[in-house]
């Protein structure tokens, strides 16, 4: 049951929060939080078309 609820917590505060963490992140890096993950998401489907292809 824990396995259920403790990411689901865990997604909820992400979205909650989403604001502030990204703020967080451009004052202290200097780049948009959002620019990170579509360049992660790009980077798995481009993985796991390259191991589908093989």
């Amino acid at each position: 049951m824990l396995k259920f609820i403790i990411p689901t917590v865990i997604f909820f505060l992400i979205v909650l929060f989403w604001e502030k963490i990204n703020e967080f992140f451009y004052k202290k890096f200097k780049i948009k939080l959002n620019y990170l993950i579509i360049i992660a998401a790009l980077l798995m489907i481009v993985a796991i078309y390259l191991l589908i292809k093989n």
